[in-house]
């Protein structure tokens, strides 16, 4: 940048970056979903077309920053885990909030038709977002797992208050005042009583949301062991000559011994095969890059399977 006067403006700008050596967690917010939820007429309580548009979002941005390592989903936000290790933009909280942001936005905004193809958008989305540093394992799981419950809670509650109203004929107020102080055993006893649902049947992507992975591919098959170089032939005179610098370097007297005589059988060249060949030197084959693939499931995240199958999303 040019030295101008005008340069001191800069001194206002802070630095803002983020602690070292901590886990980064992004999480997006839809910005006034409800309302745009309404107008653009999604389903209730849960519209497949508008989870999987989230999705897609969600996976693309991953394939973009690769120091995503997980990303959890429900309604209108999502969760996103940067690496331990990450310099991403030298870990500038602004830099990283705002590009994450304005990119799923995007990526949203680009595949609405591929979801919504009879319903053109009235109207931009937007999400807004925040980071928060974790410093142990132990804080990324309790963190997705508050997440996967809250998805949980606010699950069952909007299948049985939209079922009150869809089929039971209740206004929202009603419903609300239904559902006041009810716990889940309630719930799942109204939904079944009264309108047949039966709750532990709804979709998995409904009560456990999104988990968007980064795998590791295992390869088809890879040497992890050593190699070993082919012996290099010498020609005889490059055998007397090796043999003759040994000698004088050795001090020793006396004539040379075990160099074949010349009446021994040579190939076409005037190649014989080496005398006390050189060790075949060894080398470590190069260690392949391990691959990823972006995976989106809809599993528990709460208890330790998941985790134990995946260490290397906690690793540094």
């Amino acid at each position: 940048m040019a030295g101008t006067k005008f340069a001191y403006v800069r001194n206002f700008e802070l630095p803002d970056p983020l602690l070292p050596d901590t886990y980064l967690v992004c999480r997006l917010d839809g910005h006034s979903f409800h309302r745009f939820s309404d107008e653009h007429g999604f389903s209730k309580p849960n519209d497949e077309r508008a989870l999987q548009l989230m999705d897609h979002a969600a996976k693309s941005a991953m394939i973009e920053f690769k120091d995503i390592m997980l990303a959890f989903g429900e309604s209108d936000e999502f969760s996103f885990l940067f690496r331990k290790s990450t310099n991403l933009y030298n870990r500038r909280h602004s830099k990283i909030l705002t590009t994450l942001t304005s990119y799923f936005t995007s990526c949203y905004v680009l595949n609405w038709s591929q979801y919504f193809p009879d319903t053109p958008l009235r109207y931009p989305p937007s999400f807004d977002g925040r980071i928060v540093v974790y410093p142990t394992e132990r804080a990324i799981r309790d963190y997705f797992s508050w997440r996967q419950a809250d998805t949980h809670i606010n699950n069952l509650y909007n299948t049985t208050f939209w079922a009150l109203i869809q089929k039971g004929g209740q206004t929202t107020t009603e419903a609300h005042a239904t559902l006041r102080g009810t716990v889940s055993a309630t719930k799942h006893e109204m939904l079944f009583s009264r309108f047949g649902i039966n709750y532990n049947e709804i979709s998995q992507r409904f009560k456990k949301g999104s988990v968007i992975v980064r795998e590791i591919v295992a390869p088809e098959s890879s040497d992890k062991g050593e190699y070993l170089e082919p012996p290099t032939l010498l020609t005889r005179s490059e055998v007397i000559q090796v043999r003759d610098e040994t000698h004088e370097h050795s001090g020793a007297s006396g004539p040379l011994t075990n160099i074949p005589p010349h009446s021994q059988p040579t190939n076409e060249d005037n190649e014989t095969p080496p005398i006390n060949p050189p060790r075949q030197k060894r080398s470590k084959a190069k260690k392949n890059k391990l691959e990823t693939t972006v995976e989106v499931l809809h599993c528990g995240i709460i208890g330790d399977e998941f985790w134990l199958a995946r260490p290397h999303l906690l690793e540094n």
